[in-house]
């Protein structure tokens, strides 16, 4: 086999797991209702199932990595996609919300492993820099696509197969990948100094999900004292972890580059984006189908110009940003999202799938625009010795965002509809705060940011 013909193939096989880790990120926005009914969670539970596998993935991207780094990708990937296997398996045949929301924990450590591997394995399979940049823009775009794919792949599968299809959906995939990588991907190994901090992963992530957990309860709930110390022991436990992260020889998270300011916005701007996105393809799934009464399969093919004007701005944005530049490119990808967002407050209880429409399409536009540029900016914003670090929090920030939105905007709009009684108020709040936190990162930014945004 030449090697143009083995990097193409590793190409393809790399770009399956990239895809499924994606996708099952988002997969659940529309069946969210049908597997409401066929489980009966409660509220937080619910949630869990939603966001439980962004928590994982966010949390351990970075220490899964690092263990790469160390112990090698290939076996890393392979492991991994074993792990996402076996998650998707238990998660299609779940009795009940707890076994769901453990499954959709394994799926997580397992998409943990295949970004960051991934990524790296591509950069043995394109040695030369011409190449290498085609394969990651690539993977970006494939990525990027995955969120789209998502709500709509399951709105498709649940028109004419049981809730459990998203997920068996992921084992063809799974299957391809672990015959066909050791043949066409080789062992990716760098000489890291330090060990892995395991005291960091634990504070990083028993701090997000206490933090979680009491936002879920006090929206699901109401305020109570176990809810307050949740909430309190989160955010002691991750300035625990910011903290530790500054005396460390080697950090998890290096929180250092944070100084720089351009590096700061990028990464702002990757969490943002997967914020709002999440959380408004969630909710306006429930709007659509619980509310206006679309069927699953109405609800996907009505998120489809959204997804295109997504798809397409991702593979302009470089174009666009060399044209106008990076940081007008950035900004426009700010007020794009709290345009569209806005625009879901014009929806109704009796109407609104036209404003529907237009919203995905515009907040689209700069949802592409963030994901195609925020990890070139976050990397090309600090020396190319730290590159692999600001990479890996570029994509961190990408799944925390996710995770975050329906956490935080789903418990918010729970809590409007506990207190109002209707779903389209709570949409109007959740996505006002979205709308409103995009505009003044937009401002942000143009503060911020320097006329011209070097990009790697």
């Amino acid at each position: 086999m030449t090697e143009n013909r083995r990097a193409s193939l590793g190409l393809l096989v790399v770009l399956g797991p990239v895809l499924l880790v994606s996708m099952d990120g988002s997969i659940l926005f529309l069946t969210m209702p049908t597997i409401t009914r066929a489980l009966a969670p409660t509220a937080d539970q619910a949630l869990w199932i939603l966001d439980s596998y962004g928590f994982a993935v966010g949390s351990l991207l970075i220490a899964f990595g690092s263990l790469g780094d160390r112990y090698g990708r290939l076996k890393l990937l392979m492991i991994g996609a074993a792990v996402f296997g076996a998650g998707s398996a238990g998660a299609a045949f779940a009795p009940s919300p707890e076994w769901l929301i453990g499954c959709r924990v394994l799926m997580g450590l397992g998409g943990a492993t295949l970004l960051p591997s991934g990524l790296a394995v591509l950069s043995e399979l394109f040695p030369e820099p011409r190449h290498r940049s085609r394969a990651i823009g690539i993977f970006a775009a494939t990525f990027a696509a995955g969120f789209a794919i998502g709500p709509i792949l399951g709105g498709v599968l649940l028109s004419r197969f049981g809730w459990g299809s998203v997920f068996l959906v992921n084992l063809p995939v799974v299957a391809v990948f672990l015959a066909a990588a050791p043949f066409v991907l080789r062992e990716v190994k760098t000489a890291r100094p330090g060990k892995v901090d395991v005291l960091s992963i634990v504070l990083s992530a028993g701090g997000l999900l206490l933090a979680v957990y009491a936002v879920k309860h006090l929206a699901a709930y109401g305020l109570s004292w176990p809810t307050v110390l949740a909430g309190l022991v989160g955010a002691g436990v991750l300035t625990r972890f910011v903290l530790r992260q500054r005396k460390l020889a080697y950090p998890l998270l290096d929180v250092t580059l944070f100084r720089e300011k351009v590096f700061t916005v990028a990464v702002l701007t990757g969490v943002l984006s997967l914020f709002a996105w999440s959380a408004a393809a969630y909710l306006t799934g429930i709007y659509l189908q619980s509310v206006l009464g679309w069927s699953v399969l109405a609800a996907a093919l009505l998120a489809l110009p959204g997804a295109a004007a997504l798809t397409v701005m991702c593979v302009l944005t470089p174009a666009f940003a060399l044209r106008i530049g990076s940081r007008a490119t950035l900004v426009t990808c700010h007020f794009a999202m709290a345009l569209g967002l806005a625009l879901l407050l014009a929806t109704t209880a009796t109407g609104g799938v036209g404003w529907f429409v237009a919203s995905t399409v515009v907040a689209g536009v700069g949802y592409g625009i963030s994901f195609s540029l925020v990890a070139d900016t976050a990397v090309g914003a600090v020396p190319a010795e730290r590159a692999g670090s600001a990479g890996a929090i570029a994509e961190t920030s990408n799944e925390i965002g996710n995770a975050l939105g329906i956490a935080v905007l789903g418990s918010v709009a729970a809590f409007v509809v506990r207190m109002d009684g209707t779903v389209v108020a709570g949409l109007h709040v959740a996505m006002g705060v979205a709308a409103v936190l995009c505009a003044g990162l937009g401002v942000v930014a143009l503060r911020w940011l320097p006329g011209q945004v070097r990009t790697s």
